[in-house]
């Protein structure tokens, strides 16, 4: 069943980029205690999502912590490898990329779907949504195929 408004985040563990090469990071560390506009993609540097979905991101991040968001956070079903080359490519370490390779936090969230049959295996739909202390408050899924209402300016007209 996809979460909904309301629900806590499953506290599932990601892959982030250092400097110091890949590391653990928790759902709990990335959301306790704090306001994320967390945006989840299928993948990097995909046609959608590095010319649609992230250029919105990158528009409204000024304007989503004037609005008190703490953190800005971007997961796709990658390793950090290819998270952190991308976050070369868009110019700024004040989004969180969060690698959820296995798609273990996407499919304990119910945001899944199939991309079999292009080649892409299991990866996370494409959604926005606002999380407060790990419960989210904020939730917008697009439909398959359609890029509508999981950009950074709709999350931002509901803050």
């Amino acid at each position: 069943m996809p979460i909904k408004v309301g629900d806590k985040l499953p506290n599932t563990t990601f892959r982030v980029m250092t400097a110091d090469g890949p590391k653990p990071k928790t759902a709990d560390e990335v959301f306790k205690g704090k306001k994320v506009a967390l945006f989840g993609m299928p993948g990097a540097f995909t046609g959608a999502c590095h010319g649609k979905h992230m250029p919105t991101v990158l528009q409204n991040l000024d304007a989503l912590k004037t609005k008190g968001v703490d953190a800005v956070a971007v997961t796709t079903v990658n390793d950090p490898f290819v998270l952190g080359i991308w976050q070369r490519e868009i110019g700024t370490d004040q989004i969180q990329l969060l690698g959820d390779g296995n798609a273990e936090f996407a499919s304990a969230i119910g945001l899944t779907f199939d991309g079999s049959h292009i080649g892409f295996g299991t990866r996370s739909q494409r959604y926005s949504m606002l999380v407060e202390d790990g419960v989210v408050t904020k939730l917008n899924v697009e439909q398959p195929g359609k890029f509508e209402v999981a950009g950074g300016d709709t999350l931002l007209k509901q803050i």
